[in-house]
C-alpha cells in the first residue's frame, strides 16, 4: 500500500502538532499536545489520531467513538519513533530514511487496523 507522510504541521506559536498519513484509501490525522508551546523542554503529553476517508468524513472505531488516543507503553514507542525524525541521522541521511518512514507508519496503521471499521467505511 502506497503511502505519503506529512510532519509537523504546526502553528506559531503552539503547543499542538499536526502530522498526516496519507494512504491510498483512507487517511489518518494525528495529533501530538505538548506541555509547553515548542520551548526546550516540551513533553510529549498526549497523541491522538482520527481516521477519515479521502473525502475528509470521520470513520468510526469499532466502539463507535472517533478519537483513538495512545496511553503507556504505546505512548512511549510513538514518542521514540516520532523523535527520530528530528534527529542528526535522519536529516543528514545517515540512516534508512524509508526504513524509519515505514516503522512509523505501520505503528500507526497497526492501530487503526486493529480499531476502526475501515472495511465498511473506505466502501
Amino acid at each position: 500500500m502506497n503511502y505519503s507522510l506529512e510532519l509537523n504541521t504546526q502553528e506559531a506559536g503552539s503547543n499542538i502538532v499536526f502530522n498526516n498519513i496519507v494512504l491510498d484509501a483512507f487517511k489518518i490525522n494525528i495529533v501530538e499536545r505538548y506541555s509547553v508551546k515548542n520551548g526546550v523542554n516540551h513533553k510529549l503529553c498526549e497523541v491522538l489520531f482520527k481516521v477519515r476517508t479521502l473525502d475528509d468524513q470521520l470513520i468510526k472505531k469499532k466502539d463507535g467513538n472517533i478519537n483513538m488516543y495512545l496511553r503507556g507503553e504505546n505512548l512511549f514507542k510513538y514518542q521514540k519513533l516520532i523523535k527520530v525524525f528530528s534527529s542528526y541521522h535522519y536529516r543528514k541521511k545517515l540512516i534508512n530514511r524509508k526504513e524509519v518512514e515505514h516503522d512509523f507508519v505501520h505503528f500507526i496503521l497497526m492501530f487503526a487496523v486493529l480499531n476502526y471499521d475501515l472495511i465498511e467505511s473506505i466502501k
